[in-house]
Formats: structure tokens, C-alpha cells, sequence
């Protein structure tokens, strides 16, 4: 193997909720290196979930987060000039990544005023286990299951 593998970052917890999750997805939320912004947006998006939902918004993040994430998805690969959808099984990492990206693509999609109030919602929809971000994990989980017979191309 000629290069090396990188080294894996560690970020420190978000400020108010002393959350690595929360500072990941604050990360996520950011645009043009805003932070501030960003953070904002997260704080007043948690503070709407709690209204709406009486229940601690951190509980409402982490539920949704776990709702949202996919144990298994389809990698493309190639077998004797044909490329199979082989499913495979998703990293931890990756499982939190992809929640976190999914979270955030389908709460911008939605229809509200401001983002904080489409985040919240999504995260409360996520969090009940529905939503665009829930229906993108039974998607990817549908497209695993259907490429079952040749799960025996793993690498």
C-alpha cells in the first residue's frame, strides 16, 4: 500500500450541551466557515424541539440520529466486466455521517420559514421515525435487501 491512512480527527464538544454529536452536526450545519451562524441555528433549532415536544431536545437529537442512521447500503463493484450493487454493512463512522448529511440535505428541503424551524421539524419527524431523512435509510436498507444474491461478491 503506497499512502498511508489518515489520521483520524478528534473535535472537542460543543459549548452548551458539552456534546461531540452536537458539535458534529453543528459542523455539518455550518456554511462558509460560519460558526457562529451555524451554532445559532442548531441552539434555536433545539430550543423550538423542546418547546414543541416538552421533552429534553438533546434526547430528541440522538433519537432521531440513531433513527436515521443505515446499518447496511450498496457499493458498486465490478466482477469480470458487470457492476454489481454488493451490500455491505456501514461503518460506524459512516453510519453517523450519513445521518447526520441525510438530516441536514432533507431538512433544507423542507418548506418552512427559517432553517432552525425546518431542522427542528425534521428532527422531530426523524426522532418519531418518519420523515424524508427515516424514508432515505428504508430506501437504502430496500435497495440492500433486494441486492441480497450478491452479497457474496463482499470484498
Amino acid at each position: 500500500m503506497r499512502k498511508r491512512r489518515a489520521e483520524k480527527r478528534y473535535i472537542k464538544p460543543d459549548p452548551q450541551f458539552n456534546d461531540i454529536l452536537v458539535a458534529k452536526f453543528v459542523n455539518y450545519i455550518m456554511m462558509d466557515g460560519k460558526k457562529s451562524t451555524s451554532r445559532s441555528v442548531v441552539y434555536e433549532s433545539f430550543d423550538l424541539i423542546e418547546k414543541r415536544t416538552k421533552k429534553p431536545a438533546i434526547e430528541v437529537f440522538k433519537k432521531a440520529v440513531s433513527n436515521v442512521q443505515p446499518m447496511v447500503e450498496v457499493r458498486s463493484r465490478r466482477v469480470g466486466g458487470a457492476t454489481y450493487q454488493v451490500p455491505m454493512e456501514v461503518r460506524p463512522e459512516r453510519r453517523m455521517s450519513l445521518a447526520l448529511r441525510w438530516i441536514k440535505k432533507y431538512a433544507t428541503d423542507r418548506k418552512d420559514k427559517t432553517m432552525a424551524e425546518k431542522l427542528s421539524a425534521e428532527l422531530i419527524a426523524a426522532s418519531n421515525g418518519e420523515g424524508s431523512a427515516v424514508k432515505k435509510k428504508d430506501e437504502v436498507h430496500r435497495m440492500a435487501e433486494a441486492n441480497k444474491a450478491f452479497a457474496h461478491f463482499k470484498w
